[in-house]
C-alpha cells in the first residue's frame, strides 16, 4: 500500500510502482509482494526491514531480474532513470547490472567463488562489461581493493575467499559491485552475520561510498535490506517497513523510529534488545555446578606448502565459574575463543590444559566412554537449528531420541517429547511435521526441546539467536529466561551481540584472542569499561544514539 508521502522534484532514481509477485499454489499467501510503492532518490540510504518472508529480498531481486522462473511479477513497473525494468529483455538487464546496479548479497561466502581469486573475482565484473585492458583491469582491482579497506591489495588480489575473514569477504562483495561505479547499490542484510566491530566498518564503508558522488554528481542511492533497527538507526534517511509482502508504513528514519503509526511497526521496535532497567534477581549462593580453572586450547594452522604450521591459541588460560540459575555472558568477535570454549565444555573436542569441573569432577581428564553418562547432564543449543535438526526425522523424534538412547521407553519418551514442545510454545501438530516445515524461530524452539529433552543441569546457546528475526529473536530470549528460572539451569551464553548479552546475562566475560580481558555484572561492562578492547567492542555497536523505547535522537549520525 502506498503511504502518500511525498516524492522529491527530482525524478526517483529507482522507482517500484504497484509491484505484485504471485507465489504458486500451495504457499501460505497468494503474494510474495503485493502492490508495493516505493522510491529511491540519488545520494539517499532507504532503509527496507521486516520479519523474514516479508518481501525485503524479493523486491530486491525483482530489482535486479533475479526472481526464479516460477516467480515472475504479475503486476507493476520498476522504473530506473525512467526506464521500465521488467519489460527490458534479458540481454539488456545484463548490461546493466554491475554496471548501473550493483547489489552485495547476504553471505559472501556462498555468493563467492571458491575455486576463484578474489581479484579474479573482481577483474571479471570489468572483463564482462567490456573493459578488457589487462593493465587497466589490474589497475582498477587494486585500485578497488585499497578504497574498501582491505590491507596489502597485491597480496589480498591473489587469496582465495576462504582464506579471508568474513568482514574481509564482505568487503571484496562491496568492491565487486562498486567495479563499475553503480548508480543504486541494494545491500541485502549486508552485516547480519558479522561481529559488531566489523559491522561498523563496513556501514562506516557504504557511508561514505554513498555520500561521495564523483566530478560533483550526487551519490549513489543504497537501497539497504536489514531487520537490524540498530543499524537502520545508525544509517538511514528513510526506512520503509513490510509485512508478509505489504508495505505499511514509509517516513524519515526519525518518524518511523520515534513514532511509530502502525502497531507492526510498533511491535518490531519495542521487540529491540535493551538494557534491563530493573536489577535481575539475584542468583542464589550455591556451590558452582560448572568452574574451569585455566582451560587452554590450541590449533595447528596448516602453513601450506612453502610456510610451516603455526599454533594458535584459541582459548589461553581462561576460567570461570557457573552456578544454577544464572546465566553467564561470553563475549567477543569471530576468532576470539567464545565457540571453541563452548565446544570444550562439552567435550566436543579435546583440551589442551586446565580443569573443567561438573559439579566438583573434572570432566577434561575423562574419556569419551567415561564421559558419556554425564553428556545429558550438559546440553548445547546450535547457531543453526536448521542444520542441526535431522532433516529426515519428525521433530517429534527429534526431542524424543536422547530420552531413548537414555533408557526411557517409547511411550515415556514420546510424552516427554511432546511436553516439551508445549512448554516451548509449539502446538501438538509439530510432533508429527518435519523440520522444513518451520520457521526460523520455531525450528529454534524445537532445538531448546532437544536440550531440555534429558533435563540438563548446564545449557550452552551457541549465538543461538544470532541469526533470528528481533521479534522472534525477543520471544526465544524470553522462553530461555523463562525455563533457566523455573528448571534451575545454569546458561553459558556465547555471542557477538552485545546487546543482547546485556539483556539476559547476570554477568559477563569478554573475550580477545583466547583471553578473558574483562568480566563483571552487565552495568559494570557497559557503564564502566575498563579494557580498551571492551570500549572499542561498545562503541561500535550501532545505533547507540537511539533509544528504543521512543526517545530523541534517531537522526542518522552526522
Amino acid at each position: 500500500m502506498s503511504t502518500g508521502m511525498g516524492r522529491s522534484a527530482a525524478m526517483p532514481l529507482l522507482q517500484i510502482d504497484g509491484l505484485s509477485i504471485p507465489i504458486p499454489g500451495g504457499g501460505d499467501r497468494p503474494f510474495a509482494v503485493r502492490d508495493i510503492h516505493l522510491t529511491l532518490q540519488a545520494g539517499e540510504i532507504l532503509c527496507v526491514v521486516g520479519e523474514s518472508g516479508s518481501g525485503k529480498s524479493m523486491s530486491a531481486n525483482a530489482v535486479m531480474g533475479l526472481l526464479p522462473s516460477y516467480m515472475q511479477p504479475s503486476a507493476g513497473r520498476i522504473l530506473f532513470q525512467g526506464r521500465d525494468l521488467l519489460c527490458m529483455a534479458e540481454s539488456e538487464l545484463r548490461k546493466l547490472r554491475g554496471s548501473a546496479i550493483g547489489m552485495i548479497f547476504q553471505e559472501p561466502l556462498s555468493a563467492l567463488n571458491p575455486l576463484m581469486r578474489v581479484g579474479d573475482q573482481i577483474a571479471e565484473v570489468l572483463q564482462v562489461h567490456g573493459i578488457t585492458d589487462p593493465a587497466q583491469v589490474e589497475r582498477r582491482v587494486l585500485e578497488l581493493i585499497a578504497y574498501v579497506g582491505l590491507p596489502d591489495p597485491a597480496l589480498i588480489r591473489h587469496a582465495y575467499p576462504f582464506r579471508l575473514s568474513g568482514g574481509q569477504r564482505q568487503r571484496v562483495m562491496i568492491a565487486m559491485a562498486l567495479a563499475l561505479e553503480p548508480s543504486v547499490l541494494i545491500a541485502d542484510e549486508p552485516t547480519t552475520a558479522l561481529d559488531v566491530t566489523t559491522q561498523a566498518q563496513i556501514l562506516a564503508l557504504i557511508r561514505s561510498i554513498q555520500r561521495s558522488g564523483a566530478d560533483g554528481k550526487a551519490g549513489m542511492g543504497v537501497m539497504f535490506i536489514t531487520h537490524d533497527f540498530g543499524v537502520v538507526a545508525e544509517i538511514a534517511d528513510r526506512v520503509a517497513v513490510m509485512e508478509k509482502g505489504v508495505l505499511i508504513e514509509v517516513g524519515s528514519a526519525q518518524q518511523v523510529l520515534n513514532a511509530p503509526r502502525y502497531p507492526y511497526t510498533q511491535r518490531l521496535i519495542a521487540a529491540v534488545p535493551r538494557r534491563r532497567t530493573d536489577a535481575r534477581p539475584a542468583v542464589a549462593a550455591s556451590a558452582p555446578v560448572l568452574e574451569v580453572r585455566n582451560l587452554c586450547k590450541t590449533y595447528d594452522a596448516d602453513g601450506g606448502w612453502f610456510r610451516k604450521k603455526r599454533a594458535v591459541k584459541a582459548v589461553d588460560g581462561v576460567s570461570f565459574s557457573v552456578r544454577r540459575g544464572e546465566t553467564l555472558g561470553i563475549v567477543g568477535e569471530s576468532g576470539s575463543g567464545k565457540s571453541t570454549i563452548g565446544k570444550c565444555l562439552l567435550k566436543l573436542i579435546d583440551v589442551d590444559g586446565g580443569e573443567i569441573l561438573f559439579n566438583g569432577r573434572d570432566i577434561a581428564a575423562l574419556t569419551p566412554r567415561q564421559f558419556r553418562p554425564m553428556r545429558k547432564d550438559m546440553q548445547m543449543i546450535f547457531q543453526d537449528p536448521f542444520a542441526s535438526l535431522n532433516p529426515r526425522h519428525t521433530v517429534g523424534r527429534i526431542v524424543s531420541d536422547g530420552p531413548l538412547a537414555n533408557g526411557k521407553t517409547r511411550p515415556e519418551a514420546q510424552a516427554r517429547a511432546s511436553e516439551l514442545l508445549a512448554l516451548v510454545g509449539l502446538d501438538a501438530s509439530s510432533f508429527e511435521r518435519y523440520p522444513n516445515e518451520f520457521s526460523g524461530g520455531q525450528r529454534q524452539r524445537v532445538g531448546i526441546a532437544r536440550a531440555l529433552a534429558l533435563d540438563p543441569q548446564v545449557l550452552v546457546a551457541d549465538e543461538s539467536v544470532s541469526a533470528l528475526d528481533v521479534s522472534v529473536q525477543a520471544q526465544v530470549l524470553a522462553l530461555l529466561h523463562d525455563l533457566q528460572q523455573r528448571l534451575r539451569i545454569a546458561l553459558v551464553f556465547i555471542t557477538h551481540d552485545l546487546r543482547v548479552a546485556a539483556q539476559i546475562c547476570d554477568s559477563v566475560l569478554v573475550m580477545h584472542q583466547g583471553q578473558v580481558v574483562e568480566r563483571g555484572s552487565p552495568g559494570e561492562i557497559f557503564d564502566r569499561p575498563q579494557h580498551p578492547y571492551t570500549r572499542r567492542l561498545i562503541a561500535a555497536v550501532p545505533g547507540q544514539h537511539w533509544n528504543p523505547t521512543g526517545g530523541a535522537g534517531a537522526e542518522r549520525a552526522a
